[in-house]
């Protein structure tokens, strides 16, 4: 690792010396100079990790050297050094933007704890503006898989909610990608440096549910040992998703409408009013116009939360996207377990084409996944796919296509396929599917040989 570039400006020799010499004993590399004029300089023309002002120097002092650092070179941590170590000029410091400060006679050990944290937290920031910007890449718009008319027309009012204000409500069956759709708007929104956090309201118990959005204050129920900042307050300046809020409760639906319309919420067990600014996005794949109707959402939430709605379509109205989703995935997971599969067989390929996803995107991923993973060869072929897809189903979900067979052929059908689903049932242990299906394991094994079934 390269060593940390560290800057000292101190007018007193001896003092700069004796830092100096002690930095570079310890490892870093380091600079130092006299003034400020001149620390402003060496700034300029290199590279420094951390930047040790003398709080009284000659011709520019160490706060309004700080105020120029802080002018041209914001994210450099500086720390002011002075032998007057009064409050104000501690306060005086920081105010000018200063991350720290050490009075003289400087305590070594001190000045190393220093560094080591300064040092810490710069690797943070680095690597959260790393991951924010690895996050807005594979939350771009060119990450979303899609050609049909219908993802076309959802993309584009992507593109023209994200950089609005305006609560979004996506609507959509499990597995459709409403996650992906709520990423997509937040990192192309004026938002996106910001925190995005993300909350199931379908995960949280009920009892815990106002606690995870609003906080609480220590005491304020049985368990609350510490005070906690809610989800609301975590978000502070960004987006908040609300997962699955076509389950929220009634009590918390009345707290929910409270903090969009007035921005101001309360903690558990406090009676402080706290203020937030959260962009809101929603998402349900359950019918809210029949749960208001059933009296079981609240109608002027629903009207809050309703601004902007996105509704996304469910994968068989979208069939375009399914070979280019096939083709994604495949290459996705190919690259994570190492594997050079590089295509599908025409019938493995078909037999996708032609299945109705109930379960949508995520079915389709599961799927893909799981054929890259049992893949033995470089093409995925019809028995690296699940047995419900290897049956030849129709699009209407169980239903096998018909065709003519003598009664012998029918039975023959029912038998196979009542023995793949006990296998499948019993994740391929063969003396359980045969139990299940009253017949010997022998009599299984002969069984599955007859019929070609492969496990």
């Amino acid at each position: 690792m390269d060593k940390a570039r560290i800057l000292i400006a101190e007018d007193e020799k001896t003092q700069r010396d004796l830092l100096e010499g002690f930095l570079k004993k310890e490892g870093f590399s380091v600079e130092a100079t006299s003034n400020g004029m001149q620390a402003i300089e060496k700034i300029k023309s290199d590279f420094f990790d951390i930047a040790f002002l003398d709080y009284k120097m000659p011709e520019l002092d160490g706060l309004q050297t700080l105020r120029e650092i802080r002018k041209r070179f914001p994210d450099l941590p500086v720390v002011m050094m002075t032998a007057y170590g009064t409050v104000e000029t501690a306060v005086s410091s920081m105010k000018e933007g200063a991350i720290d400060y050490l009075t003289k006679p400087i305590d070594l050990d001190e000045l190393l704890l220093i560094i080591q944290k300064i040092l810490e937290r710069s690797h943070l920031i680095r690597e959260n503006r790393d991951l924010r910007a690895r996050l807005q890449e594979r939350y771009t718009f060119k990450n979303i898989i899609y050609v049909s008319p219908k993802m076309e027309e959802v993309m584009g009012m992507v593109a023209r909610v994200a950089p609005s204000q305006a609560t979004v409500l996506i609507r959509g069956e499990s597995g459709t990608g409403k996650e992906l759709i709520a990423n997509a708007i937040h990192y192309a929104s004026t938002r996106s440096g910001k925190p995005f956090v993300k909350v199931s309201c379908a995960a949280i118990p009920e009892t815990l549910l106002e606690s995870e959005l609003f906080g609480h204050e220590k005491g304020a129920f049985t368990g609350a040992i510490q005070k906690r900042i809610g989800r609301f307050e975590e978000a502070d300046g960004g987006t908040l998703f609300l997962d699955e809020i076509g389950d929220l409760p009634a009590s918390t639906q009345v707290k929910l409408l409270r903090i969009l319309q007035e921005k101001e919420f309360q903690r558990l067990g406090s009676n402080l009013t706290l203020r937030t600014d959260v962009r809101v996005i929603a998402a349900t794949h359950r019918n809210l116009e029949e749960a208001m109707a059933k009296g079981l959402f609240r109608e002027d939430l629903y009207y809050r939360l309703n601004v902007i709605s996105i509704s996304l379509p469910p994968l068989r109205e979208r069939k375009e996207d399914i070979p280019l989703l096939i083709d994604h995935f495949l290459k996705k997971y190919s690259d994570i377990n190492q594997k050079n599969i590089h295509d599908l067989s025409k019938e493995a390929r078909s037999l996708l084409l032609r299945y109705s996803f109930p379960g949508n995107v995520r079915e389709l991923e599961n799927i893909m996944e799981r054929a890259v993973v049992l893949c033995r060869e470089k093409v995925i072929t019809t028995q690296d796919l699940p047995f419900h897809l290897q049956e030849g189903r129709s699009e209407k979900e169980g239903e096998i296509l018909p065709k003519k067979k003598t009664l012998p052929d029918s039975i023959e059908e029912i038998e196979r396929d009542l023995i793949i689903k006990a296998l499948h049932q019993h994740q391929g242990v063969q003396t359980r599917a045969a139990e299940s299906l009253g017949i010997s394991e022998r009599v299984l094994r002969y069984k599955i040989k007859k019929y070609g079934i492969r496990q």
